[in-house]
């Protein structure tokens, strides 16, 4: 379905990021990785993933909080793929604390890593977009984009202004074939949240299933996670045909969160 396509997924070399960038590799796209740590199993598990379409993985490791590192991933995928015509902005760090709290390096983090590198890569990649009248811009923000939570003040920050840079890009292209989404996923069982867990376990003195069942129950009725590969579905749905005039939404997948 996504043959020839290029897909270019931020902070995906584990997590939520990796599970959407397998996804599109399964529907033919080339997918270009970005993130710290292991590259190499990363690279081998999206190539398996698309292994019946003979796609090619790249990879970049753009620090998403540095501009010019972006303007250098961005040159790496017309330079060897020819360019980007699908955006999934995914990169994204937390910090936990009451705003006196604060840390104001992590502030700072936060909104760079969290929000003003998705307006870098858009404002790089649409151009292109118009120009071939196709593409599709996911921005991966969070239930805490619709609704937020204490201590979590430039995590909310971040993703409930990256929801509206979303809104307002979608209508900018509204008129050609590009569209702009966002995803809002609920708790998903990524490394970074194994640590939330982990730590609510020893904090309260628990087992890590209490704290995981604990954690799920204060939010997520469902009282399952949202999977990467659920996500990254969502994605390819966005992707297809059927998502030609799904634009400017913000489409939580939370296990009823924002039901309540």
């Amino acid at each position: 379905m996504l043959n020839g396509k290029t897909a270019l997924v931020t902070g995906s070399t584990s997590g939520i990021g990796l599970g959407m960038a397998n996804q599109l590799a399964a529907q033919g796209a080339n997918v270009i990785l970005n993130g710290f740590g292991d590259v190499d199993a990363p690279k081998a598990e999206v190539l398996a993933a698309g292994k019946a379409h003979g796609i090619r993985v790249g990879y970049h490791g753009a620090d998403m909080s540095k501009p010019a590192e972006i303007e250098a991933m961005m040159a790496y995928a017309t330079a060897e793929f020819g360019g980007v015509d699908i955006l999934v902005n995914n990169a994204g760090i937390q910090h936990v604390a009451n705003v006196e709290d604060f840390p104001v390096e992590k502030w700072d983090a936060i909104i760079a890593i969290n929000l003003s590198s998705a307006f870098h890569t858009m404002r790089l990649a649409v151009p292109a977009m118009r120009a071939k009248n196709w593409g599709r811009i996911i921005n991966v923000a969070s239930a805490h984009g619709l609704v937020a939570s204490a201590g979590k003040s430039a995590y909310v920050a971040a993703k409930h202004g990256l929801v509206g840079l979303t809104k307002s890009v979608a209508l900018e292209t509204a008129t050609t074939g590009v569209t702009v989404n966002a995803i809002c996923p609920g708790w998903v069982l990524t490394p970074l949240v194994q640590k939330q867990i982990e730590a609510k376990a020893e904090r309260e003195g628990v087992s890590v299933e209490d704290a995981q069942r604990g954690l799920l129950g204060e939010k997520q009725p469902s009282l399952q996670f949202v999977t990467p590969a659920q996500l990254g579905d969502l994605a390819v749905f966005l992707c297809s045909s059927a998502g030609d005039n799904v634009r400017g939404v913000a489409w939580n997948m939370d296990g009823g969160w924002l039901a309540q």
